[in-house]
């Protein structure tokens, strides 16, 4: 290991927003600097919901200008949404955002051609309507697919950009449903069977392996030079599992931002009947680990709200929603209905109506109520990953945006009856920024090395579970 300081620039893409983040690393140096943050904000044309990815990969490349000479680049973004290229190696039209329509009844209509059973023990994957594999199905007939000679995953289109080099990191690839969890490559098999064309899946690439150097078009624009990009964990929740600053096996982490990601780290997939009527996913992370979580809804309940009050900040409301009472009102944050852009305190209340319980009826109630449901769809997918892994769980890691939400963080505490470890906020960049520091030989080779590193150098919270009592509420009604 090199005793060497390296400077790295990181592409972190979420649901809401973009950034540039730059670090200095080396065996003990771990500092981070966001450079630019942009919104990402997608447009419906022609009655489909799509991602700006023209205006996220500008705003990309005006952040690596500003970031300046870097010894590597690589690149994150939320998982299963795709562009597609022709034969000529030019985008198809913009991506379609996950959250579109087009899949409605999707799923039902696949299951009809392949059983739940064979498609679970094949890609390990829940079933969620917007996968991979469901939207390329909804796109069967249309002539954007027919036309198709290469699907990218986000981030793989991003670098394709940069460096003019196609491939598919394997973390982001094991979201799509078309990869086989226990062999790590792609199951032709299984696309032909509903229709997907399997020629377009491009080779598989591994985190921490060079993908090749900025073309001279991106030189011209940025001014680095031929830097490397490199292959991260390009999944953003796998590069957030890296980024937890965990000792040993034995924890839970909440990758909590517009979604929460719920689970446990694994040697092996788990692909029992039990596993798959819980709806819990598999997908692959880093050095042969496997994420074994849950989908939950997470912050994304919040966002539309204060989207719909016009509230920017949100801190105010968190100080009122800490007085208001608690377990008023609780819905199930995966409830579909929730799923689309709209009217969220509408659907909240409307769904305490319809349970029979009291409508909130002030913003700070609203919030309560969201952050209640959360905490307890929290215990409950910390309690299923154990129980169906066989995986025993000490402590719970919130990680990401969520982090900063000290009063979730202490819900979840409560409800889960485990301390949780609150931090990092960055943590999603620090997992793709190590990946890199070890591709270049300036940090350990292990996760444990580079989670040392982390602890070693970012804050951590901690919030103490408050008593049996609250637990007590919090089991009854998470059920």
């Amino acid at each position: 290991m090199s005793t060497d300081t390296v400077r790295i620039a990181a592409v972190d893409l979420g649901a809401s927003s973009g950034r540039v983040m730059a670090a200095r690393v080396g065996p003990d140096t771990l500092d981070l600097t966001e450079v630019t943050r942009f919104a990402n904000i997608p447009v419906r044309a022609g009655g489909t919901l799509h991602w700006d990815v023209l205006s996220l990969y500008r705003c990309t490349l005006d952040g690596l200008r500003e970031a300046g000479p870097v010894d590597s680049i690589g690149i994150d973004s939320w998982a299963v949404d795709y562009g597609l290229l022709d034969a000529d190696g030019r985008l198809l039209g913009n991506p379609v955002h996950y959250r579109d329509s087009r899949t409605d009844g999707v799923i039902d209509k696949v299951l009809r051609d392949v059983p739940a059973g064979r498609l679970y023990a094949t890609t390990g994957l829940q079933l969620q309507p917007f996968n991979t594999l469901f939207q390329l199905v909804a796109a069967r007939d249309t002539a954007q697919l027919a036309s198709a000679r290469t699907l990218l995953l986000i981030p793989d289109l991003l670098a394709y950009w940069l460096t003019g080099e196609i491939g598919a990191e394997r973390t982001n690839a094991s979201t799509t449903q078309l990869l086989d969890v226990s062999t790590g490559t792609w199951t032709a098999d299984l696309a032909a069977q509903v229709g997907i064309p399997a020629a377009i899946l491009p080779p598989l690439r591994e985190p921490g392996t060079a993908v090749g150097v900025l073309n001279p078009d991106v030189d011209r624009h940025t001014g680095l030079g031929p830097t490397q990009v490199t292959a991260v964990a390009s999944h953003d929740t796998a590069s957030a599992v890296v980024g937890v600053p965990a000792r040993g096996d034995r924890f839970a982490y909440i990758s909590c931002g517009t979604w929460s990601l719920v689970g446990v780290e694994l040697d092996r997939p788990v692909l029992t009947e039990q596993s798959r009527a819980a709806n819990f996913t598999n997908e692959i992370g880093v050095d042969g680990t496997v994420r074994y979580l849950r989908n939950v809804m997470g912050l994304w309940l919040l966002q539309e709200c204060q989207r719909v009050w016009g509230v920017d900040d949100v801190e105010p409301l968190l100080r009122a929603a800490a007085r208001s009472p608690a377990f008023r009102s609780v819905v199930d944050p995966d409830d579909p209905v929730f799923l689309p852009p709209g009217d969220m305190p509408a659907r909240i209340g409307e769904a305490c109506r319809r349970t029979g319980q009291p409508v909130p009826g002030t913003p700070a109630e609203m919030v309560r109520c969201i952050l209640d449901s959360l905490a307890l769809a929290h215990r409950a997918a910390v309690l299923d990953a154990q129980r169906l892994s066989g995986r025993e769980v000490d402590v719970v890691h919130i990680v990401g945006g969520g982090a900063r939400n000290e009063l979730l963080c202490q819900l979840t505490a409560d409800a889960c009856g485990l301390p949780v470890l609150a931090g990092p906020v960055e943590a999603t960049a620090l997992g793709n920024i190590l990946v890199q520091a070890r591709a270049l030989g300036v940090v350990g080779a292990g996760l444990a090395d580079l989670r040392s590193l982390i602890r070693d150098t970012q804050p951590v919270r901690q919030h103490t579970p408050r008593g049996v009592a609250v637990a007590w509420t919090a089991t009854r009604l998470a059920r």
